[in-house]
Formats: structure tokens, sequence, C-alpha cells
């Protein structure tokens, strides 16, 4: 079970950002014990596979805090992330981390379709916030909003890979993070459209009894 803790928590990781669990398994694996890959999935650890991760975190990194950008990247993200989150899960639930699950081993398969769904499922949730975020902050919480994801990131992988019990618990808490968000969001989004309609009624009601609307209201957007 712990073993299919530890592909969750990454493969929920590889959903913000796919690029932290992925660089992390690979310094991991090869600088410690504590990550043994099967021989199937060791590429992880070379020095091309890390290399290549890193650079494409750098990326991930500034294109993700950018108003608009974040929002191209998140649509072609779409296939990345639940690729790289069912790699990871095939790659540590069958790996010796805390326990070596026989299973997943026996069933590469499964095991990545499993975290495939996990991490877009992660992703889903991610890309249907950040609208919110950039229309509730005029794109200025686009940034701050992107470090948290990172953060979060990282520190999942970290619990996934040393305390993999608490990843249901940090799961559920982000799960209850973006349902506050994307209702807050739609909540904003419908009390604009109802003043704006207030207010275009207004305008109409005091053009067709010939007042004229004094310049400091504003005008109707």
């Amino acid at each position: 079970m712990l073993a299919g803790l530890t592909g969750a928590g990454l493969a929920a990781a590889a959903g913000l950002n796919a690029f932290i669990p992925l660089v992390m398994v690979g310094l991991f694996a090869r600088f410690t014990d504590f990550i043994v890959l099967s021989p199937q999935l060791d590429w992880l650890a070379s020095w091309p596979a890390i290399i290549i991760g890193l650079l494409l975190l750098a990326a991930e990194l500034v294109l993700d805090k950018i108003p608009g950008v974040d929002h191209i990247n998140d649509l072609l993200q779409s296939l990345v992330r639940p690729l790289v989150g069912g790699v990871i899960f095939a790659a540590t639930a069958a790996s010796q981390v805390v326990e070596q699950s026989q299973f997943w081993k026996d069933n590469p398969l499964i095991a990545g379709i499993v975290g495939a769904l996990i991490a877009f499922g992660v992703h889903a949730a991610k890309s249907a916030s950040r609208p919110s975020v950039n229309a509730a902050t005029a794109g200025t919480g686009a940034p701050v909003a992107s470090f948290a994801e990172d953060a979060t990131a990282v520190a999942l992988s970290l619990v996934a890979i040393f305390v993999p019990w608490l990843v249901v618990l940090v799961l559920i808490a982000m799960a209850a993070v973006f349902y506050r968000i994307v209702t807050t969001g739609r909540r904003r989004r419908r009390r604009r459209a109802q003043l704006e309609a207030e207010e275009r009624a207004e305008r109409e009601e005091r053009a067709a009894a010939g007042i004229k609307t004094p310049w400091w209201r504003g005008r109707w957007r």
C-alpha cells in the first residue's frame, strides 16, 4: 500500500509540475540508495534524463508565471503531465522506496494508467483554478499561484518518498483548495455579470427618459 501511495503522491505532483518529481526521483535514484529503480526504468537516473529534466523544469518555472502564457503552457502540458505521472507512478511504485510492491512490479501498464489518471486529475483542477486566480487579481496572482503550486509539488514529492501515508491528507487538502478557488471565481464572475447587467439597464432607462448619465459614473464594460 505504501508503494502505491508513493506513486500516487509523485503522480499528483507531476500534475502540478511534471518535471519537479521527475528530476527529484532521478536525483534520489542516482545519488542515494533510498530509491532503487527497476532495470526497465533505470534510465530516469541517467545524466541525460536528469539534465533534460532540469532544462524543461527551468522553462516550466518561467512560462507558468506569465499571465496568458500560463494558460497556453497548461494546454501544452495536458499530454506531458499525465505521461510523466504514469511513468513516475510505474517507476516508484515498483521500486525499492519505503517498500517494494510486487503487484505494481508485475503490472506496469496498470501502474502507468493509474498514475496518468491521477496526474491528469490534478492538472485539470490546476487548469480550472488558474483563470479564476487571474481574473480575480487582473493577472497579478499568476506568479504567486505558480510559486505555491511549485512549492506544493516539491513538498508532495518529499512526502510521497519519505512519509507516504500522509499523501492522502495532502491530496484532500489540495482538492479543498482547488474547489474553493474555482467556486469563488465562479461566484465573482456571476456577481460581476449581474452588476454589469444592472448598470446597463439603468443606463438604458436614463437614455430613454432623456437623462444624461454623469461622467463620474463611468462606462459599462
